[in-house]
């Protein structure tokens, strides 16, 4: 289990709890007076001897945990239950069991306790994560969210208005790396792993394709993904078991670095048109495979170059985190928003969510 809290202050009044389960990690945060005082994360780390997230086994973790962690929640910020103004929990995208779980949850502690309901959505969680920081964004701003289900490039206004310039047709980002490690023999999570073998490579070993869509800030990595498939099958054989054999690690290094370098080229070149093309203030980088270091470090370097703030969240509010669910519903109180417990859950974003 981690256990985490920023230094930044946070301006709002009130005490919010923060529910997250939408995928491998249970996550129960308390964001009281301005201040994150508790963000507790339990990651199901069992899901790597399957190769991925099994939903049932997730779901089943998710019960188990979530009661434990609450209370351990509360003991560190010193809260008692009656003196919430709010219970905040995912309500989607993610996997439809595992948000059961905490959505349901959150609204029998908000039934008995007769405190506000508010279901957030997982990715506006991610979008408003930089406002965990000291550093904050700055409105208008643009934002690549980068996770193993979603790659989106927005552009954010306010609280309320965030605009969606572009999204992938086919593999998210986080999918793309999930798939190539596997292809690779490597462990599940695989954007760590890729990381982890390209530090020893060189990533212009191999010209991987970036696709050139029609979308002006689309992505697609399906064709990436197929060309690496394709390039292990010419050199080291056409099953699985014969790459394993003959891959050595100075070939997986320079694979993985190439592969890795093609990935970011594509997430750069959508993300600094956009820069280009878009009077913003702030830029900023989030979602799970923000913790990639070239990436981070691609970023600081188009900050630079075009003059922009850039906010990037501590690697503890990239991955998945119940620290920017509480902030997110705390906003959404703030700004009056208010829900019926009959708020259903949805696995997927609607098409037009970001308009």
């Amino acid at each position: 289990m981690i256990n985490t809290s920023p230094s930044a202050s946070i301006p709002l009044k009130g005490n919010f709890l923060g529910i997250e389960t939408s995928c491998d990690e249970t996550s129960i945060a308390v964001i009281s007076g301005g201040k994150l005082t508790a963000n507790l994360v339990s990651s199901q780390d069992f899901h790597a001897d399957f190769g991925g997230v099994i939903p049932e086994l997730s779901s089943r973790a998710h019960l188990q945990i979530i009661i434990p962690l609450l209370n351990d929640a509360l003991k560190k910020s010193g809260l008692a239950l009656k003196e919430f103004d709010a219970v905040c929990a995912t309500a989607g995208p993610g996997l439809i069991g595992a948000l059961l779980v905490g959505l349901t949850f959150a609204k029998g502690l908000s039934y008995s306790l007769k405190k506000l309901f508010i279901p957030v959505n997982h990715i506006e969680g991610h979008i408003y994560s930089g406002f965990l920081m000291e550093e904050k964004p700055e409105f208008p701003y643009l934002v690549l969210v980068v996770s193993g289900g979603h790659t989106l490039l927005l552009l954010v206004n306010s609280f309320e208005k965030i605009i969606k310039l572009g999204s992938t047709v086919d593999d998210a980002a986080g999918e793309a790396f999930d798939k190539a490690a596997k292809m690779l023999g490597l462990k599940y999570p695989g954007g760590p792993e890729i990381q982890k073998h390209a530090q020893n490579g060189n990533p212009e070993r191999i010209k991987f394709p970036v696709a050139d869509l029609k979308g002006e800030y689309d992505f697609s990595f399906s064709g990436l993904k197929t060309s690496l498939l394709r390039y292990l099958q010419k050199y080291f054989g056409s099953t699985k078991d014969s790459v394993h054999k003959n891959l050595n690690q100075h070939e997986l290094a320079d694979i993985a670095a190439s592969f890795e370098h093609a990935v970011i080229k594509a997430l750069m070149q959508k993300t600094e048109k956009a820069v280009k093309n878009y009077d913003v203030k702030s830029i900023s980088l989030v979602g799970g495979v923000a913790a990639n270091r070239k990436l981070r470090n691609a970023f600081q370097e188009l900050s630079v170059k075009h003059n922009k703030k850039l906010v990037i969240p501590a690697l503890e509010y990239c991955s998945d985190n119940g620290a920017m669910i509480a902030f997110r519903g705390a906003k959404l109180f703030e700004l009056g928003k208010r829900f019926s417990l009959d708020y259903s859950p949805y696995p997927g974003l609607l098409p037009d969510h970001f308009s």
